[in-house]
């Protein structure tokens, strides 16, 4: 009897962490060495519990990767590197989607847009494929789906339940009605139901409304969720009735979800404009929560909520205020591996 194949929560046991290091051919030039510092942090804090896959876009940034990181004392050994060419480092949303039943695999490849076509993005849309192709993965297959969808877009909790917002969906498929939509993230990720958000949104974003910055699903019925508690800040009803939305769904067998609401940071500008500062967008490794930390008084707080959400687990405090200068933090730039998956 065949199993099905399903989408593993995020705090299921992982291979690694897929990431892609800055170079100045990104959006980063500008501010390269505070990002790649940022990220030097980053693959610091996964080494520690599982190995960073790296993609560089050639040997000499291959290289220069390794003397960064091993400056800062990074074992080289937990460190996986992947020579291909890339747009941007949102590995979140240009990464494979992946499905397991038992010891098989499938790398989902949805279509990349740059978020509905922002952003110029062709290199990124490949960027599957040609992961697939460079024998990384073992027992996998890769499977094309000509469908846009970001990894950020969606929510699992390994058991048949999708969490994902309306806004962002419906600007991509504007066509689709809820009921058709719900029906292709079924029959690809073997979803059971799709849970839908109608409110939440930071200002900044250029995702429309990713889930991952707003309400992510954690153990035993769970959800973590980006509180505002200013009534004169922007963002106050907007979130409220998200959190009036999350405290109405029923997990399936019909009971309320328990809600972790995360603190407010303080307001972060780049000149006039405000950046996507979100606790919400932190990374499940094994055994241990990777938290952007914005050198805020509400870190320790956003740490609390964290580790009772995810008992069990360090909580790790990743400096990210250099990266939301793009309007993303350390989970969009991450995309994690299932176990078994890497060859």
């Amino acid at each position: 009897m065949s199993v099905a194949f399903r989408l593993p929560a995020e705090w299921e046991p992982q291979a690694g962490i897929l990431l892609a290091w800055p170079h100045a051919e990104t959006d980063w030039r500008e501010r390269l060495p505070q990002i790649e510092a940022a990220y030097v942090a980053l693959v610091a804090a996964i080494a520690r519990y599982e190995p960073a896959v790296i993609c560089v876009a050639d040997a000499a940034l291959r290289r220069h990767a390794q003397a960064r990181l091993g400056a800062a004392g990074v074992d080289p050994a937990r460190c996986r590197f992947v020579e291909i060419e890339y747009d941007d480092t949102w590995l979140r949303d240009s990464g494979p989607i992946t499905l397991r039943a038992g010891d098989s695999f499938r790398l989902l490849d949805f279509r990349f847009t740059g978020w509905g076509g922002k952003f110029a993005a062709s290199r990124d849309d490949r960027l599957v494929e040609g992961l697939a192709a460079r024998e990384l993965f073992r027992h996998a297959e890769h499977r094309r789906v000509d469908w846009a969808l970001e990894g950020g877009a969606i929510e699992t909790d390994g058991a048949g339940t999708l969490l994902t917002t309306w806004r962002c969906l419906h600007q991509r498929h504007p066509e689709q009605s809820r009921e058709q939509m719900a029906r292709l993230l079924g029959d690809q990720l073997g979803a059971e139901r799709v849970l839908w958000l109608e409110h939440g949104y930071l200002q900044g974003d250029d995702t429309d409304a990713h889930i991952d910055t707003l309400a992510r699903f954690a153990p035993n019925d769970a959800i973590v969720f980006q509180a505002c508690d200013d009534p004169g800040d922007a963002h106050f009803d907007e979130l409220a009735a998200l959190r009036a939305e999350l405290a109405a769904l029923r997990t399936r067998g019909g009971g309320s979800y328990r809600l972790f609401p995360l603190p407010w940071p303080r307001p972060i500008f780049d000149g006039e404009r405000r950046l996507a500062a979100s606790y919400a967008n932190y990374l499940v490794v094994n055994d241990a929560v990777l938290m952007p930390a914005y050198d805020d008084p509400a870190d320790a707080d956003a740490a609390r909520v964290l580790a009772a959400a995810h008992p069990g687990r360090a909580v790790v405090a990743v400096p990210c205020r250099a990266l939301i200068w793009q309007n993303g933090s350390l989970h969009c730039l991450t995309m994690q591996l299932p176990q078994g998956v890497l060859a």
